[in-house]
C-alpha cells in the first residue's frame, strides 16, 4: 500500500512538472534586422520624412533599433515604447490609444506607451515580438511602416 502512495505521488509530480513547461519561440537579432529592413524599405517607398524602427521581443526587451535619418532624438525611444507596449499586451497599440480616447482613461495609469505605431510580431500563430515606429510623417504613417515590417518572412 505504501508503496503504491509512493509510486502515485512521483507520477503526480512528474505531471506537474510537465504542465509547467510550454514551448514557445522567440525573435532573434537576424529575424529583428530583416524586420526593421522591410519597415526601412516601406518607410523609403513612401518618402516618410524619418522615423526611428524598433523590435523587441515577447517580454518587451529591446532586440534592434534603427533611427532613419531626419529623425528627432526622442523618436528611438518612443518607438521602444510602442512597440513594448504592443508585445505586452498581444495587440496593436493603437487598440490601447482607442481604448483611452473612447472613455477607458483608466488605462493611462498601467504605466505603457498608448499610442499608434506598436504592432506584434506573430510567427506560427504566437506573439514572439513587437515593432514600434515613431517619428515618421504621422501616426498613421508610424502604423503604416511598422505593419510593413511586421509582414517580413522570418523562419
Amino acid at each position: 500500500m505504501k508503496k503504491n502512495i509512493l509510486i502515485a505521488i512521483a507520477l503526480f509530480t512528474v505531471t506537474l512538472a510537465k504542465a509547467q513547461v510550454i514551448s514557445q519561440s522567440t525573435i532573434t537579432l537576424e529575424a529583428a534586422k530583416k524586420i526593421v529592413a522591410e519597415a526601412v524599405k516601406y518607410a523609403k517607398s513612401v518618402n516618410a520624412p524619418g522615423g526611428a524602427i524598433a523590435v523587441v521581443d515577447n517580454g518587451g526587451h529591446l532586440i534592434y533599433l534603427e533611427r532613419l535619418d531626419g529623425t528627432f532624438a526622442a523618436a528611438s525611444e518612443v518607438a521602444t515604447k510602442k512597440a513594448n507596449t504592443s508585445a505586452l499586451f498581444k495587440a496593436p497599440s493603437s487598440r490601447l490609444e482607442n481604448a483611452i480616447n473612447g472613455g477607458r482613461g483608466a488605462l493611462i495609469t498601467v504605466g505603457h506607451t498608448f499610442l499608434q505605431g506598436g504592432i506584434p510580431i506573430i510567427f506560427n500563430g504566437q506573439v514572439i515580438g513587437a515593432i514600434g515606429v515613431s517619428g515618421s510623417a504621422s501616426a498613421q504613417q508610424d502604423e503604416d511602416i511598422a505593419n510593413a515590417g511586421s509582414k517580413a518572412q522570418i523562419q
